[in-house]
């Protein structure tokens, strides 16, 4: 399995986009809640940036707030495959 990166965006445009790594499924934990409007996150700084609805802005890109906050990033098919597992 391999880690995931520090920083992550869903944006092609952006230095930090990876089609390989978001076609696996990533899942974003911030302060301990499942967010899944998350539009790029960074670890080590403490912050993500979720869209705000439909919203767009004057370039056509969804409109979005930086919050902070502990971020969890983690693959989402590895956790669907740990919780369908039985535990005695």
């Amino acid at each position: 399995m391999s880690t995931l990166p520090d920083r992550l965006s869903n944006d092609p445009g952006s230095p930090f986009y990876d089609e390989a790594l978001l076609s696996q499924g990533i899942g974003i934990r911030f302060k301990g809640v499942e967010k899944t409007n998350v539009e790029e996150y960074c670890v080590s700084e403490g912050w993500v940036r979720v869209s705000l609805g439909k919203t767009l802005d004057r370039r056509g890109r969804p409109l979005t707030m930086k919050l902070t906050g502990p971020v969890e990033p983690y693959l989402r098919s590895t956790t669907a495959l740990d919780a369908a597992t039985p535990r005695d």
